[in-house]
């Protein structure tokens, strides 16, 4: 009965998204790179995780956080709360058009933004996976460039209700300034109603803003991409004897909901992997262009004005 709920309410979205283009609130932002490249998706306790894809990586490393008695040593941020924290976090310095940032006036209002209801087990993900975001240092490389960042430079951990030093929720933070300038030239933008429909998995997050940053970019002929090629990209948690098999058949279950709220996405599963065809991206140009161009030159005129 669950299940179909949640199917009933997926093609409610779809619809929707069919319906009516993004505007407005339904713009969301991300990195390129992190299009491509996600977080891990099941916890570890490793304190690194590394990344492929072709000829571009990503590592992150787990750090620490003050909780308000010295440092405590934080997880590698892992599934979907972090991967939605990111983006919408990316997307409030994008629309704010500064790296310093207001992520609302309480817990519930940001687990709102990212699609989740009040339900008493999301403050505490929301909590450890903030934190653990927030601690964490990440690196990512393409054709010879590395490319050293923390995305979030500054955070008041989020406490305890009863300790009395500090606010429960920190409402703003800072972006690393080099986060963000790579955010404003690298952005690749995303329909938030799409992200709120798939904020139950993880994987099904990473096949969307993959094929919503790759898609438009295929040239005239088809892209095939065989299973193996996949699961080097998306599925290095798949091990052991039935590795491959679930893997695929995870993925062709995510693509399922993916192209549902992506009906524009021209992807086909064949047999020993999936073909990809030009499509269009998720949010048309021209909205994009509207919301790109004021950002970019605010970004130059301060540019300008510091190199004076």
């Amino acid at each position: 009965m669950k299940s179909q709920k949640l199917l009933d309410k997926l093609l409610a979205d779809g619809e929707l998204i069919r319906a009516t283009a993004p505007a407005g609130d339904d713009l969301a932002f991300h990195h390129s790179l992190l299009c491509s490249l996600g977080l891990p998706r099941r916890p570890t306790v490793a304190r690194e995780f590394m990344r492929q894809s072709g000829e571009g990586w990503l590592y992150v490393q787990a750090g620490a956080i003050d909780l308000g008695n010295g440092p405590i040593l934080q997880p590698v941020p892992h599934g979907a709360v972090p991967r939605l924290a990111l983006i919408w976090i990316s997307t409030l310095a994008r629309r704010s058009r500064h790296p310093e940032i207001f992520i609302g006036r309480s817990a519930s209002e940001f687990l709102q933004m990212l699609g989740y209801d009040g339900q008493g087990h999301w403050y505490s993900t929301l909590r450890d996976q903030l934190h653990a975001l927030a601690a964490s240092r990440l690196q990512m490389g393409y054709c010879g460039r590395t490319v050293n960042e923390t995305a979030i430079k500054r955070i008041d951990a989020w406490l305890p209700a009863d300790h009395t030093r500090r606010t429960t929720w920190p409402g703003t933070l800072m972006l690393d300034p080099s986060f963000f300038d790579e955010l404003v030239q690298h952005s690749v933008p995303l329909d938030a109603r799409a992200l709120h429909a798939l904020r139950g998995s993880a994987l099904a997050l990473d096949v969307y803003v993959w094929l919503a940053h790759r898609l438009h970019r295929i040239n005239h002929w088809p892209l095939w991409l065989p299973w193996r090629t996949l699961k080097c990209q998306f599925g290095q948690e798949y091990r052991g004897t039935h590795g491959h098999g679930d893997f695929s058949t995870s993925f062709k279950l995510a693509l399922k909901k993916v192209l549902i709220v992506y009906p524009a996405a021209r992807v086909a599963v064949q047999r020993g992997g999936i073909e990809l065809r030009q499509s269009a991206p998720p949010v048309p140009p021209r909205t994009w262009f509207s919301v790109n161009a004021p950002l970019q030159a605010a970004h130059s005129a301060s540019v300008n004005r510091e190199a004076a």
